[in-house]
């Protein structure tokens, strides 16, 4: 977005991490509380509108003439009435949209936020790779997506609006997007910022090494979580197109290199489609790649969406695979579906068809 001819162009507030703000103070000559207030006004409380309070009318000015403090429009929201998941379409300035989702528990949320506009991985079983990659969102895309669900929560669902959770899950690759989910993730996690506890996040990745040679170094602590879908080759060729590029042998080599907390796992989700990836044989593969490794395995039953070539098991199906897992002492948790009735569930975001699921 270009400016116009005597037109400041703005740089968005919700870019800034901590560091950059006081770094953007000190520059100026400014009072170096305002960044404390700012970061308060904007995170801990959420207000929607500019921070005027302990702030002088000259550090007011600045803010005002060389920053934006706008977030992504709310196009449409839609409710599950089976489950009281929250799905919306952000409209962003470039006229590109994104979905968001809350999914409810026990009067809490988590929030699965996008990364991109559309994906570049081609997955076979998700519905956003029939987008292809438009663009990466900036970080304040990103934070404005979070921050706008809390405000629709207060607003709605007053007395909810704890979204205690965040996952990097929705439409995009978060790790071909490294540095704006980075930074998303450092004002997450700042205690002048949301808040976040480090192991409320987990940044979700089909295997894009490039990103994953950076995580060690970058994203400390943050939870990680693995698109498995197949121990075999050939059938994660054909879910998990990159696999070709970076094979899951060499991805694991990465995943395993990084240090984990007391209690804290790498997540491998587990997409099973009927008569591909859900036989007795594909549990063992699995259960043998994962033994004696810090593993939760996520099981998800495939969730259809318009044009889809693939089938959802049955359950009793899903329970024998998940059987087979327990003999190799991995904890695997069936993910109950949230959200389908309104297309909100894994592998179903798409803000081009949206249209199509209301």
């Amino acid at each position: 977005m270009s400016a116009l001819p005597g037109e400041i162009l703005k740089k968005s507030f919700y870019d800034l991490n901590y560091s950059d703000l006081e770094a953007v103070i000190k520059q100026n000559n400014l009072n170096q509380s305002v960044a404390g207030i700012l970061f308060n006004w904007h995170y801990k409380k959420k207000e929607s509108i500019q921070c005027r309070d302990n702030i002088s009318k000259s550090s007011l000015a600045f803010f005002e003439k060389h920053f934006d403090f706008s977030l992504p429009e709310i196009d449409t929201v839609q409710e599950s009435s089976k489950d009281r998941t929250v799905k919306f379409l952000f409209k962003l300035k470039d006229k590109h949209k994104v979905e968001t989702v809350l999914i409810p528990f026990n009067n809490k949320y988590s929030i699965c936020l996008s990364s991109q506009v559309g994906c570049a991985m081609n997955c076979s079983f998700c519905f956003t790779g029939e987008q292809g990659l438009k663009r990466n969102l900036t970080t304040s895309e990103m934070v404005g997506q979070f921050l706008q669900a809390w405000r629709w929560l207060a607003s709605n669902r007053p007395g909810e609006e704890r979204i205690l959770n965040i996952v990097f899950m929705g439409q995009g690759e978060p790790l071909h997007n490294f540095d704006g989910v980075k930074k998303a993730c450092e004002i997450f996690l700042s205690q002048r910022g949301t808040s976040i506890g480090v192991q409320k996040i987990t940044v979700s990745t089909a295997g894009y090494i490039p990103g994953l040679k950076r995580w060690l170094q970058e994203v400390p602590g943050v939870n990680l979580a693995l698109s498995l879908h197949s121990p075999f080759t050939e059938k994660r060729n054909e879910l998990i197109p990159i696999n070709k590029k970076y094979p899951l042998a060499e991805v694991l080599t990465y995943i395993d290199a990084i240090p984990l907390q007391k209690k804290q796992f790498i997540t491998y989700e587990y997409i099973l489609i009927k008569g591909l990836n859900d036989t007795a044989d594909d549990a063992k593969k699995l259960g043998a790649l994962l033994a004696g490794k810090r593993a939760y395995i996520n099981l998800i039953p495939f969730n259809a969406f318009p044009g889809s070539r693939y089938e959802s098991p049955d359950l009793n199906e899903v329970e024998n695979f998940k059987a087979i897992l327990d003999t190799f002492r991995i904890p695997t948790l069936i993910r109950g579906t949230k959200g389908d009735d309104v297309l909100a569930a894994c592998g179903q975001l798409n803000s081009k068809n949206s249209a199509n699921s209301l």
